[in-house]
């Protein structure tokens, strides 16, 4: 049985920042160079919401280690290069949180210092400054409850008291696999009816965020 909302926890990429269609096209481009061609669609179905680890064990498994390894360094090149050009905060999430009265926490698959750089460059980053949990600090990423528990439990809440906001298929997953509830934001490139679940209410405006939570 759930109990009152005492914690939000947000994912980072695609709901925080809008970096996921950045992703998406270096993972196409790099896909065409090194082996593995591959069409948006395919890489928001098989990458968009795991884990950094996860994402390249598949790649290795398809291309070899030394190409896998080369398109790990090349991303994190590409990607970095797109983000201080033209990465921005997800519409209507600043007016969210400067509303959010709960207490919130960040958990997202990627790495520590790839989410200092983007949620820094955004201006979001002090909104959960000493809260934010990586999915290499557990054994298993998303659709893996793991991640969300871990952080449930850093922040000193009981996961029936927690909702979480995701975009992405694998992060409602362990939403619902972790016991909570989950938002699915439907406003990036996840297609709607692929967060829908139990104990999901899908939304594709970030500004509709505090209501949804008041409601919830």
């Amino acid at each position: 049985m759930f109990t009152p909302i005492e914690l939000v926890i947000f994912d980072c990429d695609g709901v925080l920042v809008d970096s996921e269609r950045i992703a998406v096209r270096v993972y196409v481009a790099l896909g065409a160079e090194l082996g593995w061609p591959l069409t948006e669609a395919e890489v928001i179905e098989k990458f968009i919401g795991r884990s950094i680890t996860s994402n390249f064990k598949q790649i290795t498994s398809r291309v070899g280690s030394s190409r896998a390894a080369l398109w790990q360094e090349r991303f994190g090149q590409l990607h970095r290069a797109a983000v201080d050009t033209e990465l921005a905060p997800v519409n209507g999430i600043l007016e969210a949180l400067d509303t959010l009265t709960l207490p919130s926490c960040v958990a997202s698959g990627g790495h520590h210092d790839t989410m200092r750089h983007t949620l820094g460059h955004t201006g979001i980053y002090p909104y959960f400054e000493g809260r934010i949990f990586s999915a290499s600090e557990v054994t298993h990423g998303k659709p893996a409850p793991d991640l969300f528990l871990h952080a449930a439990k850093e922040m000193g809440v009981n996961p029936s008291a927690c909702i979480v906001v995701e975009d992405s298929k694998y992060g409602v997953q362990a939403a619902r696999a972790a016991g909570m509830r989950a938002l699915g934001y439907a406003g990036g490139l996840t297609p709607a009816q692929w967060l829908e679940g139990p104990n999901t209410t899908v939304f594709d405006d970030m500004r509709e965020l505090p209501r949804l939570l008041a409601e919830v």
